[in-house]
């Protein structure tokens, strides 16, 4: 790619303003498809003070400059807010010390108020240029050649408050550490019965806030989008209080800190201790997160998303022209977005002005539909249910009775199920339902193991692995039909939530094409996805497949330490059966050479090149080199095999180990975003058990998450989406990000544009 000098472009890349895990994963992935693409990336220093600053604050960048830096938090290159840039003075310095490197392009990695910033650079840049020419700083023909500034832009942010896109680079770790420290502050504060208030950042956007409070399973949350009523002391402290009489052991408030009431006045943390003390007499504590909200290392998510945005930046900056608008590069349904620039920072800014004007429902709206909904589910979840009345001596008849819904785990255990059965019961009760427990799957059933349970039974379930009704992989055979139907019949179930994997799919389609022979099974049956394989369809994610996934790349972190010690190539097995999604996700997070799937195969002459690769990488001088093979990629070529033919190759050269990650997938805590998705599934699953137990219809259904909203699809055409041989959906909308993983973790030639894919097309088309 040649500028109008003839030269190669020379794009900068900077991160300004407050740092966010994984924005080191977005500068790598803008120098290296930069490179790829002929171009030379420089990183800007500091932010824009490198800019101004000149001299070593604006450095050539190699493909080995970002090596090793996926796993680490904050940004490799710096961040600061730089006074000197908003002032005339400071924005010539800029301009010239960038020309005298040739660089027009910008990829700016930041919030609102550094892009604005950058906007304005943009805009001044013709002037500023003329100025520089007329003071002999720079010379005619360099202003020619570089006539504008071209810039893409990509917001990091852990408050998640870009309006348009579903999640900015930082919050899904963000919302990691409130989680561990959530889980943490519920186990001392059960133990001595006490209440916490937790203040977490959200300066003008509730998102951390909110969907911690949720996911935690707290008592209370105050947010800047909907400020409280006058009231809102006494409202939090009944809440409170009946939770505890409930049989809640602890309490837990969570504040952003820039909750306001209706008047604008600020609401801190302290001010909800004083008031708890003062309202109910109980001592509480404060906790505030601060800045640990930032640090650490960054989630799975937050590595391949802001690889694939920092690919998608680059591809975008090269092909910009003179006349190009600044557009952000966003994240939308898994999928990439251009929105323009402007347009975004101006509606998000909009947000506070909404509030201002006491307009809580359009803030709420401005942060997309899934917002509001998770307020009205939170304050569903966390509002103990009144005692119902009775009348004296009556007994309700049989079609008064509340319905009865069961809840059963089928097919392999995937963290997040607790999350979503506790989600089922307090809403379940929400909706008049009488909730039923069966322990042991399938099998339970049959054997009668079937539990009423109440609001309080599911305290404390929320981040707890594993799942406490059990679960069991076992298909209803045709012998176990009858004694399955009198089982129903026995315990009056009404309908079935069906919370698990593959099996449990299987299970509840066994039944709907078995009702003509069973009247039993003519009952309302939902299935939730719930497998770390990711391999269900209907659904673009299952519940545990993004806890299942950080769980792998942890270990496959502390795997590329041991290996770059020590010259050596790791063949690591990852779970998912025969479908691929853990093993290429990953791979993205972690910066693997090479992932095998089954979905691609393996091929001896696919092995031959490879090998070739790999030894010519060490010849080079690379200390670690990390091939991950999907545990069912290939039937011949094992992870055994596919290590001594690496070895054989290398003559001594490095060392291969293997490393089979096993079931340390499907263990620990479920993750925020697990926890939030079980709740959104299966407050959906229940609407439709309502609407079909209203109706008196057996609707059989499976819900799932497709392009960002939760849909539903009739169960007995199950098929038309399933690939029964290879058990996984016939189309996988992460097979469109395959290219990605060789675009930035091999340096094997230039590319052009078109061999760079636009990731939103790619999914789009391998999701149809």
């Amino acid at each position: 790619m040649l500028g109008l000098d003839g030269e190669p472009l020379r794009i900068g890349v900077l991160t300004s303003g407050g740092d966010a895990q994984g924005m080191n994963a977005a500068v790598r992935a803008v120098v290296r498809t930069a490179i790829r693409l002929g171009a030379r990336p420089y990183a800007v220093m500091e932010g824009w003070a490198g800019a101004v600053a000149g001299g070593d604050g604006i450095r050539p960048l190699e493909w080995d400059s970002v090596g090793s830096i996926l796993q680490r938090g904050g940004t490799i290159i710096g961040t600061a807010r730089s006074a000197e840039f908003r002032e005339r003075a400071g924005q010539l310095a800029a301009a010239r010390n960038l020309l005298e490197h040739g660089i027009d392009r910008l990829v700016v990695i930041g919030g609102d108020g550094s892009l604005t910033g950058t906007n304005e650079f943009r805009k001044n840049w013709p002037s500023l240029l003329e100025e520089l020419v007329e003071t002999g700083d720079i010379s005619a023909q360099t202003a020619a050649a570089h006539p504008v500034l071209m810039v893409t832009g990509l917001v990091g942010s852990i408050d998640n408050d870009l309006v348009g896109a579903d999640m900015t680079i930082g919050t899904d770790s963000a919302l990691h550490r409130i989680l561990e420290a959530i889980d943490d502050i519920s186990s001392t504060a059960a133990s001595h019965q006490r209440t916490f208030v937790v203040e977490v950042m959200g300066r003008h956007c509730g998102y951390l806030a909110l969907m911690a409070a949720v996911a935690g399973g707290c008592d209370y949350v105050l947010v800047p989008e909907l400020p409280p009523g006058k009231d809102w002391e006494e409202d939090m402290c009944s809440k409170l209080k009946a939770g505890r009489e409930a049989g809640r052991r602890e309490s837990m408030v969570i504040v952003a800190e820039g909750a306001t009431d209706r008047e604008g006045n600020r609401i801190t943390a302290d001010d909800v201790r004083q008031v708890i003390a003062d309202k109910l007499g109980e001592a509480a504590r404060v906790t505030i997160l601060g800045h640990v909200q930032r640090g650490g290392r960054p989630s799975a998510y937050d590595r391949w998303m802001s690889t694939l945005l920092g690919c998608a930046a680059a591809r975008e900056v090269v092909s910009m022209e003179p006349g190009s608008e600044p557009v952000i590069i966003a994240e939308r349904h898994n999928r990439i977005h251009r929105l323009p620039m402007m347009e975004q920072i101006a509606a998000t800014r909009a947000v506070k002005d909404l509030v201002a004007a006491h307009d809580y429902l359009g803030a709420i709206q401005a942060r997309g539909a899934s917002f509001g909904r998770m307020l009205e589910l939170f304050e569903t979840m966390s509002t103990p249910p009144a005692e119902p009345a009775t009348d004296a001596g009556s007994t309700p008849s049989a079609s008064d009775r509340p319905k009865r819904v069961a809840i059963i785990h089928a097919g392999g255990l995937a963290p997040g199920m607790n999350t979503a059965a506790r989600a089922a019961v307090r809403l379940g009760i929400d909706h008049d339902f009488t909730m039923l427990g069966v322990y042991g799957g399938f099998p339970g059933l049959l054997d009668g193991d079937v539990r009423e349970l109440t609001w309080a039974d599911v305290e404390g379930w929320v981040g707890d692995g594993g799942a406490q009704l059990g679960t069991r992989r076992e298909v209803p055979t045709i012998e176990q039909l009858y004694a399955l139907g009198r089982a129903i019949e026995l315990h009056e179930i009404d309908a079935l939530l069906v919370i698990g994997g593959y099996n449990a799919y299987l299970s509840a389609y066994r039944l709907v094409t078995e009702r003509d022979r069973y009247p039993a099974f003519q009952i309302p049956i939902v299935c939730v996805p719930a497998s770390i394989d990711n391999n269900l369809p209907g659904s673009e994610l299952s519940i545990g497949t993004d806890t299942a996934l950080n769980n792998a790349v942890v270990a496959l972190d502390s795997i590329k330490l041991s290996a770059a010690a020590s010259h050596r190539c790791f063949v690591a097995e990852v779970m998912g059966r025969k479908c691929g999604y853990l093993s290429l996700m990953s791979g993205l997070a972690t910066g693997a050479e090479k992932v095998y799937l089954n979905e691609e195969g393996i091929t001896l002459a696919g092995l031959a090149a490879d090998s070739e690769r790999m030894v010519e990488s060490f010849r080079s001088g690379r200390s670690l080199y990390l091939v991950i093979r999907n545990e069912r990629a290939s039937v011949n070529y094992t992870t055994d095999v596919l290590a001594h033919i690496f070895a054989e190759e290398g003559k001594g050269l490095y060392d291969v180990r293997e490393a089979i990650l096993g079931h340390q997938q499907q263990g620990g805590s479920p993750t925020a975003f697990d926890r939030i998705m079980a709740t959104k599934l299966v407050a959906h699953s229940l609407e439709l058990l309502a609407c079909a137990l209203k109706r008196g219809e057996p609707t059989a259904s499976y819900v799932g998450l497709v392009r960002g909203k939760v849909s539903d699809h009739p169960l007995d055409r199950m098929n038309d989406d399933l690939d029964r041989d290879h058990r996984r959906p016939r189309h996988q909308w992460w097979l469109g990000l395959r290219p990605a993983v060789g675009l930035v973790s091999q340096d094997i030639g230039t590319l052009t544009l078109q061999d760079v894919p636009d990731f939103g097309e790619a999914v789009d088309d391998a999701a149809s």
